[in-house]
């Protein structure tokens, strides 16, 4: 059996999912982008006049986005150091890893879980970041 996880204090989902399932001791959080959960905005973003995006500051989605994770996290009664594997999906693998590297150091210093980066084309909204993570749970 699952038990579903939704919170107001991530960003709302894009799409008719969950931000979490919890089966047993396992966590499995939905793709968690930078979006700022009261606004919904893509922190860095800048659009031209059309409403075109110009230009995106990775180091700003980064911040946000493991804030998010955080949440969901807590929202599900686990803590950052649950975390047993993070997928991690780059808009600009050449442009980004490194700054987003640096980042993933800085907030994953003590716990390290598992970790797969790729390189994509695109995310469903104009974002240059997401995550895929699972938790384990205490017993």
């Amino acid at each position: 059996m699952s038990q579903a996880i939704r919170t107001e204090t991530a960003p709302k989902p894009v799409g008719a999912y969950p931000h979490a399932q919890r089966v047993g001791n396992l966590l499995f959080l939905s793709g968690v982008g930078p979006r700022t959960p009261v606004t919904n905005e893509i922190p860095g973003n800048v659009y031209d006049t059309d409403g075109r995006l110009i230009a995106y500051d990775i180091e700003a989605q980064c911040r946000q986005v493991f804030a998010n994770v955080r949440a969901v996290l807590e929202a599900s009664g686990a803590r950052w150091e649950h975390l047993v594997d993070v997928t991690v999906y780059l808009t600009d693998m050449a442009r980004d890893f490194a700054a987003y590297n640096r980042l993933y150091a800085e907030h994953f210093a003590e716990a390290q879980p598992c970790r797969t980066t790729l390189g994509i084309s695109a995310l469903p909204t104009p974002i240059a970041i997401e995550l895929k993570c699972v938790a384990a749970l205490p017993n």
